[in-house]
Order: C-alpha cells, then sequence, then structure tokens
C-alpha cells in the first residue's frame, strides 16, 4: 500500500538513518546506526561558509555494544561533518550510558546521560532507532517452525516484553496465540 499522490512540491531536505545489528565473535552484539542530513539546494552557513546542494550538513555515527541482556558494555560515537565546532566534543559525554539496560527506561537513561546540553540532539535521536534494531538483532524468531516458548523453554514462563506493545502483539491476538500460546489470554 502506497501513500496517496502527493501535492505539487519541491524537495528540500534528506535526512537518512541508517541501523545494522551484528553479532560478534564474543557473544556481544554491536548496533551501528548512522545519520546523514542533505538539503538540495547550495546554502551559505555562518561558520562553515557555502555548502553545495547534496554536501552533509550532518553526519554521524555511533556503535552500542550490548550484552544478551540488553546492556550497553560499550559506545562510541563519531561526528564526521556538523555546522558548529562544538558539535565534535560530545563524544565522551555518550560514554555515561555504559550500563544502562535498553528496554524500559532507556529514554531517561539517553535524556539523563546526553540530554540538553551534555550531547548532541541528532546522536541522542539516534540512539532511538537504534534500540529498536537492538530488539530486532538480539531477540530472535522461532527456529524451524517451532512455537518460540518450545524453542526456548528456559525463558518460556516469562511474558516476553514485545507482547502488548502494539496491536501485532495484542495478549488476545492471533500472532500471539500461535507463537506464544503460554502467554495467550482470551478476549474479555
Amino acid at each position: 500500500m502506497s501513500l496517496s499522490p502527493a501535492a505539487p512540491r519541491r524537495h528540500l531536505h534528506t535526512r537518512t538513518i541508517r541501523c545494522e545489528g551484528y553479532e560478534r565473535d564474543d557473544g556481544l552484539f554491536d548496533i551501528e546506526a548512522s545519520i546523514v542530513d542533505q538539503k538540495t539546494y547550495a546554502v551559505e552557513e555562518p561558520y562553515r561558509g557555502r555548502r553545495e546542494a547534496g554536501m552533509h550538513v550532518h553526519d554521524m555515527k555511533l556503535r552500542l555494544t550490548l550484552d544478551r541482556e540488553m546492556t550497553v558494555r560499550a559506545i562510541e560515537v563519531a561526528t564526521n561533518e556538523a555546522p558548529y565546532d562544538p558539535c565534535f566534543t560530545v563524544a565522551p559525554a555518550f560514554k555515561r550510558l555504559v550500563g544502562a539496560k535498553v528496554g524500559g527506561g532507556w529514554r531517561r537513561a539517553v535524556q539523563d546521560a546526553v540530554g540538553g546540553t551534555k550531547g548532541c540532539t541528532h546522536l541522542k535521536e539516534l540512539l532511538m532507532p537504534a534500540a529498536t534494531v537492538a530488539f530486532q538483532t538480539i531477540g530472535s524468531w522461532p527456529k524451524a517452525g517451532k512455537v518460540a516458548t518450545e524453542a526456548a523453554p528456559d525463558t518460556a514462563k516469562r511474558k516476553p516484553y514485545f507482547i502488548d506493545g502494539c496491536k501485532a502483539w495484542a495478549a488476545d491476538g492471533p500472532v500471539v496465540e500461535r507463537l506464544f500460546p503460554l502467554h495467550y489470554r482470551e478476549k474479555k
């Protein structure tokens, strides 16, 4: 399904966010994310001067290293392009996230560590899609057609974090009934 046809318009800005998840040989996981902003027209910036169409306004990257419990074991950030000199000095603040857990309370931990003038708005925002990619990377689909509770009997009794997190994963819905029957609850 596509969006409806757009009104007549001009393309002015593109923000590209890319996130990738990796399993490391040492059993940890790396989530790498990048953000690139570009204008479709030339601009005169106050500090960098003339920037031609397509030049990067922002080009920033981060790597979260997580354990299986989603605890941040390491974080690295890099600012390759930014309009102001202080943008290149924020990396140390992100180290405050080491020990934080991706999941409930993640947004608060990020705000406390790098919110406001402690960090960079763009890198801070990039931590949110990186977190969802962490769940996609570390959590896994049931193997060989088994329901998840059969695939991982040691964790079968704990309710997975994603149940009741969206319409598809409603505890009283068909997806949970099929894939997590122990956690299925009939509609009242």
